[in-house]
């Protein structure tokens, strides 16, 4: 049996990482959002594009908007903060309501 080397249109193949750097910021956020208090993030997502990290999804009340932001803002690596996250409920502090 003869094995070559592996190769796709003469183009040596390249192996991506297991975990990019990208991911695993991406892990540290979801770690500490899933660890803070003052925030349910169980429907929050975490993208990263190098220090940039990207919040989206949805919180129950708009406080959890902010603390949101300030535990991504505290977790190493993070440069910039992108927080794209709604709320569905109004905000205690206020009672009209709020968009979505």
């Amino acid at each position: 049996m003869v094995f070559k080397h592996q190769h796709f249109h003469e183009t040596t193949a390249e192996v991506e990482a297991e975990f990019p750097p990208r991911a695993v910021l991406e892990s540290a956020v979801a770690d500490a959002l899933a660890s803070a208090g003052g925030v349910d993030a169980s429907d929050v997502t975490v993208t990263a594009q190098g220090g940039e990290v990207t919040l989206g999804g949805v919180v129950q009340v708009p406080e959890e908007i902010s603390r949101a932001e300030e535990v991504a803002r505290g977790v190493p690596g993070v440069t910039t903060v992108r927080n794209e996250i709604r709320s569905i409920a109004p905000s205690f502090f206020n009672d009209a309501p709020r968009p979505l």
